[in-house]
């Protein structure tokens, strides 16, 4: 072993930022000097081999231990050995067992210039006498006054204080390169992490368009902003129900917002928008080459919201086949990406939202119950539109503004009995459709006009409170026809009566009586509740 070669290498590995490449590079320079028959390093890990490590008996502890991470020698019979393998029966050293052990621990270098025939720091005297093994030298990779790991070399040629010296010199470098590199790696994938965080950002900005602050001051919207309040600054998840349209996602930005979590991301994923045998690869990620496609490594939705919130929207729509994945995750915070073997960590709170009765469709086995007990820790349901009227002059004000700005029109107002119109009207499609309505109402009437012509787009038909009694105008009879309360609620309670006995008082599902309505299921259930409407069963004589 000589000073300048090793100079040479220190160097060499001082300019390298990956961590494997340091590791070889430290190993394999190391096994070219003269007279080197074989060069080691072990890093300091966690134990993770324990149940089939080969020196488990001599384990104190089996929390940490050496980890073999690199090696290269010169056999003396080259075609049948390979001493470039880290897999093999000193894979894993406990810490204070042997010389490994010993250095590991207590940060000792050991120095044995010549072998002896009963050498005890020798685990294989067989070995050593075959090879011509003369001398060991093992030194401690210390950066920072911590001990990384062991560098150690086995010799054909004597080792003496000078050379023993050298390698302590060289082992401190390379404990630098080593620290260095990992640190490298550790900017890196926060650099990356990053950079998906602000990808995703940028297309939920482009995507999204602001809805505001929940708007509203009725009994039942205060009663949601109260549970959102008790609930935030708790980890719990929270399951939101409501209709389509009702504004789940705003409840879950609340949450999030008002959480601790408020400083991490708020990660939305549409959960019936994903292909089936993409479920995987978005949610947990995916590895480069791992199914055709995958031409770089991806994170999933869950690497994404690490630290943060993960907002699963319509979580009704997972494939039961794939509800166990998700399940796992939740209950373990671990899962790997598809072609990777490594498992990871995540530390996400959920919000899922959905317009189904999860409940019932898990009763049904549509549904994973023990999936639906997991998110469905504290529920919060959304009332639709047609429950809290009161809002709709709030919600129609603050629309009207937002879309003034995105068209840099005036901004208008509706006029009374338009507004009693508004209100007027049962919204189906709850908040989402009003602002549509209103959205497309200010392009009919153009930039120029004074005010709205609500009754232009305002849609045909819809149930009206007590005490109302518009107009409902159809193209084919264009004069104005007028239906009282009573008729309008007759009419519709025969028109549900007659699609539940068609579909056998089934509610939900594709042959159910909403969809033969064409109708949410829950508005169903919601309206029968309404009307009071129970299916009653036949006495038996």
């Amino acid at each position: 072993m000589e000073l300048e070669p090793l100079q040479s290498l220190a160097l060499a590995i001082a300019q390298e930022r990956s961590v494997e490449t340091v590791l070889t590079f430290i190993a394999q320079g190391l096994a070219a000097q003269p007279g080197i028959a074989l060069a080691r390093l072990w890093l300091i890990g966690p134990g993770d081999q324990c149940g089939t490590c080969p020196m488990r008996q001599e384990c104190p502890q089996h929390t940490d231990c050496l980890h073999l991470v690199a090696s290269a020698g010169n056999p003396t019979q080259p075609g049948l050995e390979n001493w470039s393998h880290i897999n093999g029966d000193f894979r894993r050293f406990p810490m204070r067992s042997r010389k490994i052990g010993h250095i590991g621990a207590t940060g000792e270098p050991i120095l044995l210039d010549e072998i002896g025939p009963t050498e005890k720091w020798i685990a294989r005297p067989n070995w050593a006498r075959k090879e011509g093994i003369r001398s060991f030298a093992g030194q401690p990779l210390v950066f920072r006054g911590e001990v990384l790991g062991v560098l150690a070399v086995f010799s054909r040629e004597g080792l003496g204080q000078t050379e023993f010296s050298w390698l302590r010199m060289f082992a401190d470098h390379a404990a630098v390169a080593i620290a260095n590199s990992r640190a490298f790696a550790e900017i890196e994938r926060l650099r990356e992490q990053i950079a998906l965080e602000n990808a995703y950002l940028r297309n939920e900005v482009k995507t999204e368009l602001a809805f505001g602050d929940i708007v509203g001051q009725s009994p039942a919207l205060r009663k949601v902003l109260q549970q959102i309040e008790m609930v935030a600054p708790a980890e719990a998840n929270v399951l939101v129900l409501g209709e389509s349209g009702t504004g789940k996602e705003l409840v879950a930005r609340a949450i999030h917002e008002r959480s601790q979590r408020a400083a991490g991301p708020m990660v939305k994923v549409n959960c019936a928008s994903i292909p089936r045998e993409l479920f995987e690869s978005e949610f947990f990620g995916h590895v480069k080459g791992s199914f055709t496609g995958a031409v770089r490594d991806r994170a999933g939705r869950f690497q994404l919201a690490d630290g943060g919130t993960l907002f699963l929207d319509e979580v009704g729509e997972i494939p039961l086949d794939l509800q166990s994945k998700m399940l796992r995750v939740l209950q373990e915070g671990q899962y790997e990406r598809v072609g990777d073997e490594r498992t990871r960590s995540t530390n996400v709170r959920i919000v899922a939202a959905t317009n189904r009765n999860l409940l019932t469709e898990s009763e049904a086995g549509r549904f994973r119950q023990d999936l639906y007990y997991r998110l469905s820790v504290f529920p919060i349901e959304m009332p639709p539109l047609r429950a809290r009227r009161e809002d709709i002059p709030l919600l129609v004000n603050h629309f009207i503004y937002l879309a003034s700005l995105q068209n840099k029109c005036g901004h208008l107002r509706l006029k009374p009995e338009e507004m009693e119109q508004m209100q007027a009207y049962d919204w189906p499609g709850n908040v989402r459709e009003l602002q549509n309505v209103l959205e497309r109402a200010m392009i009919l009437s153009g930039c120029g006009a004074d005010r709205f012509h609500i009754s232009q787009v305002l849609p045909v038909g819809g149930t009206v409170p007590s005490g109302s009694q518009p107009s409902f105008q159809t193209e084919a009879n264009p004069t104005p026809r007028y239906f009282p309360q009573a008729e309008i609620e007759r009419r519709e309670r025969e028109n549900l009566l007659a699609a539940l006995e068609a579909a056998n008082w089934k509610v939900y599902g594709k042959d159910g009586a909403a969809a033969l309505l064409g109708m949410n299921g829950n508005t169903l259930a919601s309206r029968m509740k309404v009307m009071g409407i129970v299916r009653r069963m036949k006495q038996q004589d």
